[in-house]
């Protein structure tokens, strides 16, 4: 059937009763790719009308916070508005899920949850699908799902109306296919959002891949965007030893978080001011530790750039190639990919590059057609050539080279042509969905020339991992490859907790982290970088995140690797138990230290007889604190690294609500600073700040308390 084009929501509502009737088993992309009014649209329909079933399946969905308190609704109303828009479809079925109150004939599956925004809400619970993102499409086709949503980006060319999947390329393409193969009906809907980057490659799709598109007003709202986050001591110091894992000409993987931002600013300095990088780095690594980086990674500047291959694009990657870093390029070509990564031939083509590129198999032998198509496509051969019989290529300036590639005249005919030939489609960045701040929109939207080709949004299958028949290949792409993952606990085995608590309770989801873990042990040069802060602090109370045992586990302790913490880097592959405890205790917070090493001794897991080092006692927040002083006052490690989306005035108080957060947490600490604020009087520096939070005039005492309480924090922060 010929794709239908529909100008509103309400007419592709109808559209699905008509063609899908009223049993609805729907999917939609993760994160940015919902196409929220729509979505919206057919939850309201089955609402209203409960012969209609309906079952979502989706993950990530993404709302826009909800200020918990008097003070944080006032800083972040304003900001919310200009942020989001006053204008943002949020999610229906978000808030009833919160609520309980979503109807019996509706239901809702999620395989990943904004981090902790479900914990304690039954029907998210029950309903949470614990999925590993590269099964997505395959469990997805397997529940009879007949119905896809998305949000798609188009672009007008010369040769007509172009398509994109954009932000996700994940799985929709991978699901399709699978229905199709079981001789079912996908009904695919994608909503243009006029403001979505238009993104090429294997994003392309035609406009017949879709059963209906909604092209029409009143879908111009402003793109979800994420704010970019604060970066504290502990996650820059944890983020500059993580960075010296990191091999030049490598691939790398990140997420999204402080952590990864950190490691993105680290990896800049490195390249930008490599002086001042190792007066950073060095003072915080232990003798083993400087030969690990020496081994794993490097602390020179990164001169040949990394290539990224991460199932989510976010800022840092922008970043690292705005930097000049994420550069490397990779090539859909075996052979070739071999010789770059072997520094035998650059990104620029020579002459005398000839007899290593034919002998190599860059150019089979003898050449055909389908072989010339493939070898212009990457700059081997000039745009024009072809086969002049099964024997001969010809060359666009008429010159005729034997299939066979021989030495002598031919070669050097060949030669002649490639010599100073940049090559082309190499990708610097793969990725399965995008989703960040709204600069980070506006770089993808910006991308032209050979940046808009090197970047390729992809199937999550492509990214996430090595199978499906071009192993050798991705093997090769991903040289030197170092995937960083974030988790909540670690134990002193080596096992990881990252989606869930131990009563079940789901944080977030595994994600792709499983198969990013387990690509790390793959990869012949690769490494599973795992990271986390050393401690937490709830309630006033300090926990240690290094924990002897836990009644979950995201990552089993025989896919054990590199962890690292602020305290220091941890390399358990292929160690014994003990020494991994060993290894564990010494990136531990030293007021955890002798109670894990009691578990462990309890357990006969650690020699009674060993003691922990002296030098792991200064493990402690002060020792993190010491460590970058002198950087900040040059002006490095700023606590928003790339920038802030606050204006001046709301980061300023940002500084200070995070003061007055950390000083009043605690009873005893909440009363000191309380009576401390009772003598500060606001004068001409604070109005600003109190008049953006409304404090201006006070009408009671609980607004003049906390106005004495901003005043407090603007000062001790000042």
């Amino acid at each position: 059937m010929p794709t239908v084009h529909l100008p509103t929501i309400d007419a592709a509502v109808a559209f699905v009763r008509e063609r899908v009737g009223k049993h609805w088993i729907a999917a939609a992309p993760l994160g940015l790719g919902k196409p929220n009014a729509l979505i919206n649209a057919l939850y309201r329909k089955a609402k209203t009308d409960d012969s209609i079933s309906l079952k979502l399946m989706t993950a990530l969905s993404l709302q826009r916070p909800d200020p918990a308190g008097n003070l944080e609704r006032r800083f972040l109303g304003p900001f919310a508005k200009r942020w989001w828009g006053e204008d943002y479809p949020d999610l229906d079925y978000v808030a009833d899920v919160r609520a309980g109150t979503v109807p019996a004939n509706i239901e809702i599956r999620e395989f990943y949850l904004q981090s902790g925004s479900m914990l304690g809400k039954p029907l998210a619970q029950r309903n949470y699908t614990s999925v590993n993102y590269t099964h997505v499409a395959r469990d997805v086709a397997a529940t009879g799902v007949n119905l896809a949503l998305q949000m798609i980006a188009k672009r007008r060319t010369a040769d007509g109306v172009q398509y994109s999947l954009s932000c996700n390329t994940d799985t929709t393409a991978d699901l399709k296919e699978r229905v199709e193969a079981e001789g079912r009906r996908l009904t695919i809907i994608g909503v243009v959002h006029p403001d979505l980057p238009f993104v090429g490659n294997d994003a392309i799709v035609d406009a017949g891949f879709f059963d209906a598109i909604i092209d029409g007003p009143g879908l111009d709202h402003r793109l979800f965007g994420l704010p970019r986050q604060p970066v504290e001591d502990a996650e820059y110091v944890l983020g500059l030893r993580a960075s010296g894992l990191v091999k030049d000409g490598g691939t790398l993987q990140i997420g999204i978080g402080a952590l990864s931002d950190a490691i993105v600013y680290a990896l800049k300095l490195r390249c930008a001011d490599n002086a001042s990088y190792r007066t950073a780095l060095e003072p915080l690594l232990e003798p083993q530790e400087r030969l690990l980086v020496q081994r794993v990674g490097g602390m020179e500047a990164l001169r040949t750039g990394l290539y990224g291959a991460s199932e989510m694009v976010m800022d840092g990657f922008m970043e690292l190639h705005r930097a000049g870093i994420l550069k490397r390029r990779v090539y859909d070509h075996l052979p070739l990919q071999q010789l770059l990564n072997r520094a035998q031939i650059g990104s620029t083509l020579r002459a005398d590059d000839v007899d290593l590129l034919v002998e190599s198999g860059v150019y089979p032998r003898p050449l055909d057609a389908d072989a010339v198509a493939l070898l212009m496509s990457f700059g081997l051969l000039p745009a024009g050539s072809a086969m002049a019989d099964r024997d001969t290529l010809l060359l666009p300036d008429g010159g005729r080279i034997d299939a066979m590639l021989r030495p002598g005249p031919d070669r050097a005919a060949l030669a002649r042509v490639i010599d100073g030939v940049p090559l082309r489609n190499g990708r610097y960045l793969h990725g399965a969905f995008y989703l960040g701040s709204h600069a980070l929109y506006d770089w993808i939207r910006g991308l032209e020339g050979a940046d808009f080709e090197g970047f390729s949004m992809t199937r999550v299958s492509h990214i996430n991992e090595l199978y499906g028949g071009q192993e050798a290949l991705h093997l090769a792409q991903r040289h030197e490859a170092r995937f960083f993952n974030t988790c909540m606990m670690q134990t002193l085995l080596g096992a990881a907790v990252s989606d869930a608590l131990d009563s079940g309770q789901v944080v977030s989801g595994v994600g792709g982290q499983y198969n990013f873990v387990a690509m790390g042990h793959a990869v012949p040069s690769g490494r599973s970088v795992l990271m986390l802060r050393a401690t937490r602090e709830s309630a006033g109370q300090v926990a240690s995140n290094i924990v002897w045992n836990y009644g979950h586990t995201t990552i089993p302790r025989h896919l054990r690797d590199l962890v690292v913490t602020e305290y220091g880097i941890a390399d358990l592959r292929g160690q014994s138990d003990e020494e991994c405890i060993k290894r564990m205790l010494g990136i531990a917070d030293a007021r955890f230290q002798e109670e894990l090493a009691a578990r462990a001794r309890s357990a006969g897991k650690l020699d009674p007889a060993w003691r922990i080092p002296e030098r792991w006692r200064r493990n402690t927040p002060d020792t993190i604190r010491a460590a970058l002083a002198e950087a900040r006052r040059r002006g490095l490690f700023p606590l928003f690294p790339f920038g802030s989306d606050f204006d001046a005035t709301e980061e300023r108080i940002v500084r200070a609500l995070r003061w007055l957060k950390g000083n009043t947490v605690r009873i005893g600490d909440r009363l000191r600073a309380i009576v401390s604020a009772l003598g500060a009087n606001a004068g001409a520096d604070e109005a600003p700040y109190l008049e953006r939070l409304g404090y201006t005039r006070p009408q009671n005492f609980h607004e003049r308390l906390y106005a004495r309480l901003v005043t407090l924090a603007l000062r001790r922060t000042a």
